[in-house]
């Protein structure tokens, strides 16, 4: 069998899903360089992050803690220091030292204790951590965030903070519901920038709806199975 085959193409993957930003962009008048394209690339091995990056993608997201950390050493070991490294899953107390000291962003802050022990952890050579608030938006149990009710006091929170730096805001909507659920996160964060000129970073939309993200004015979009393909089961280890 030829093993060109078993390659994905990712420069081709990556020119597809950049069309289809730039085109839901013109589309509702924006322009494309408003919006961040993020590679989520948990469960992928480093070497596909490392082809990816080779076609000038720059920005990766990842879900588990100890698997995105060991990417991101492996990868500034082979020469990729340039790469940004976003943190969108569930994050822990326990857990929070690690993504401190090698992640650059986090998109899932709920917790003033979480926002408390990343500043405390965040290493005084490296920039200040950028933080994006996750909103639940959704009635789903199953789903993470704050309420919005309690939106205000925790950006207020990680303001003081000082290793820290507030951008923003993020949800994971229901399936169904993405377009009420977008625009309910865009009303948040109009009003939050009034108290917070910090915040510019609106995180919504993945790989089967980043066109009605763009619409309701999301500025980075989280794509995964479109850039590296269906995922493996989860359960299974990481490649």
């Amino acid at each position: 069998m030829n093993q060109n085959a078993l390659t994905p193409d990712f420069s081709d993957r990556l020119s597809q899903v950049r069309q289809r930003i730039a085109a839901a962009c013109e589309q509702h008048g924006r322009k494309s360089t408003e919006v961040m394209l993020l590679a989520v690339s948990k469960t992928f091995p480093a070497s596909d992050v490392a082809a990816l990056a080779g076609c000038g993608q720059e920005a990766f997201g990842e879900n588990y803690v100890q698997e995105g950390v060991d990417k991101i050493i492996t990868l500034r070991a082979a020469g990729l220091e340039h790469l940004k490294w976003h943190f969108i899953g569930p994050l822990q107390s326990n857990k929070t030292k690690p993504v401190a000291e090698h992640f650059d962003w986090v998109h899932t802050v709920d917790r003033e204790k979480i926002a408390q022990r990343l500043s405390e952890q965040r290493p005084a050579h490296l920039p200040p951590l950028n933080i994006c608030l996750q909103v639940k938006t959704s009635t789903e149990q199953s789903k993470h965030g704050l309420d919005a009710s309690t939106l205000d006091a925790l950006a207020a929170s990680v303001a003081r903070l000082p290793r820290l730096v507030l951008r923003g805001l993020m949800t994971l909507p229901e399936p169904g519901n993405e377009a009420n659920e977008f625009a309910q996160l865009r009303e948040l964060f109009l009003r939050m920038q009034q108290t917070h000129p910090s915040l510019d970073t609106l995180s919504m939309g993945m790989s089967a709806d980043l066109e009605t993200a763009i619409e309701h004015g999301s500025t980075c979009v989280r794509v995964g199975t479109a850039l590296f393909g269906h995922r493996t089961p989860k359960g299974t280890p990481p490649a």
